[in-house]
């Protein structure tokens, strides 16, 4: 079973990069907005996670996976606002 998971991790690992490295600059600052909005839900399940979790264990991987959902939502934030930095105007002195 585990190697299913890891075989299925792979190809998607690579799918993805395959996906994101034919998409042109232009569409990346809207395709990760969607990205964060999707990541949004991802905290929101992880909160549910973490509260409804049934023992220690349980309950920290909840914490971890919150950590690890903020991660991802604020850095998704901070690429976002440096690719859109790039576009905009310079302003003349």
């Amino acid at each position: 079973m585990i190697s299913v998971l890891v075989f299925i991790f792979i190809i998607s690992a690579f799918l993805g990069f395959e996906l994101i490295s034919k998409v042109p600059s232009q569409l990346h600052t809207p395709l990760m907005s969607g990205s964060n909005a999707i990541s949004g839900i991802t905290i929101v399940g992880a909160i549910v996670a973490a509260g409804v979790a049934h023992g220690e264990f349980a309950t920290a991987l909840g914490f971890l996976a919150v950590i690890f959902a903020m991660i991802n939502v604020v850095g998704g934030y901070l690429v976002t606002d440096r690719m859109l930095a790039m576009f905009r105007h310079k302003k003349k002195k």
